[in-house]
């Protein structure tokens, strides 16, 4: 299994994994789909990353890093199939966005997720992320806040 930077013919790849485990635990709100039909426009072009974790050429997990305006990185988007959840992509793929903030001198990496989720946030609170009080958010699910400092 290999983690690469996204590539344009990633996009539905990228979309379908992401619907499915949203759609799975919550609804697809507006951001998601804004987010999700253009990752180009709306996370690369801005200064965004998009990973992709592939298993003998087949997409299998994703994670974006959405620049913030205090240089820092939003990471969200973030998933593994179904059939590997539990196998360490998912540490994988956070470490790499760990790895690319520091490389691009980031401040903080920052998340917002739901408390229902207590896989993610356990993986979460290993990999150095705190709570941080709520804060305004596009996303009608998220009721926890994180941050690690980088």
């Amino acid at each position: 299994m290999e983690i690469v930077a996204f590539r344009p013919e990633h996009a539905q790849a990228f979309r379908l994994l992401n619907e499915a485990w949203i759609s799975k635990h919550f609804t697809l709100e507006p951001k998601d789909r804004e987010v999700l039909e253009d990752p180009q426009g709306k996370i690369l072009d801005k200064g965004g990353r998009i990973f992709m974790a592939m298993d003998a050429g087949r997409p299998v997990g994703c994670v974006a890093m959405i620049r913030m305006a205090d240089g820092g990185y939003e990471v969200a988007k973030m998933t593994v199939d179904e059939t590997l959840r539990g196998s360490g992509l998912g540490r994988r793929l956070m470490q790499r966005c760990i790895d690319e903030g520091r490389a691009l001198g980031a401040p903080r990496l920052y998340l917002e997720t739901n408390s229902s989720l207590a896989p993610a946030l356990a993986l979460y609170r290993a990999m150095g992320f705190r709570e941080l009080a709520g804060c305004d958010t596009d996303y009608a699910r998220c009721d926890v806040w994180m941050e690690r400092p980088l």
